[in-house]
């Protein structure tokens, strides 16, 4: 698959996962501001996992339309990935550590996934490095983009599938 092919269908990805975040506050019974920190926090991440790896598939995409193409544009590419990676990862990193402790081991597997994530976010932000260093090509650059798909993925099938989160006020 050609690199303008495989931008041009992970950025229908990502909107189409951006999409299905506004279909799944849409049919909650209860509105954004309602939802539990944790239910927001997973939503953020649907979200962000939604519209970084589009953003990444546009600047991809507007690199190819430029002739002849810029030496080291994946390199490009990969250098502004790793450091947006880095910073969401930074940011999202204080967000889960902000929570009570006993409220992430009482949802299900949340730290688990946060961290099973946050090794394969890390993996993906070496290749970026490794690309920006040495290598040059497309495929680590487009192995952040898919990383961050399959993030938003699970995060929506999480979403849809586990019951809300219950707030301490909340009886049950």
């Amino acid at each position: 698959m050609e690199p303008g092919e495989a931008l041009s269908t992970a950025a229908q990805i990502a909107v189409a996962l951006a999409g299905f975040a506004g279909v799944v506050v849409v049919f909650r019974r209860e509105s954004v501001h309602e939802w539990s920190p944790i239910d927001k926090f997973r939503l953020r991440i649907l979200l962000t996992n939604s519209i970084l790896p589009l953003a990444f598939c546009m600047i991809g995409l507007l690199l190819l339309t430029i002739k002849p193409n810029p030496a080291g544009a994946w390199r490009w590419c990969s250098g502004l990935t790793f450091a947006v990676l880095f910073l969401f990862g930074i940011g999202t990193m204080r967000i889960f550590r902000s929570f009570d402790p006993a409220q992430l081991r009482s949802t299900r597997a949340t730290g688990f996934t946060f961290y099973l994530f946050s090794i394969l976010g890390t993996a993906a932000m070496l290749f970026q490095l490794y690309n920006v260093a040495i290598l040059g090509a497309f495929w680590p650059f487009f192995t952040g983009i898919v990383v961050q798909l399959l993030a938003a993925m699970f995060q929506f099938v999480r979403i849809i599938l586990l019951p809300p989160e219950q707030h301490k006020s909340d009886p049950d």
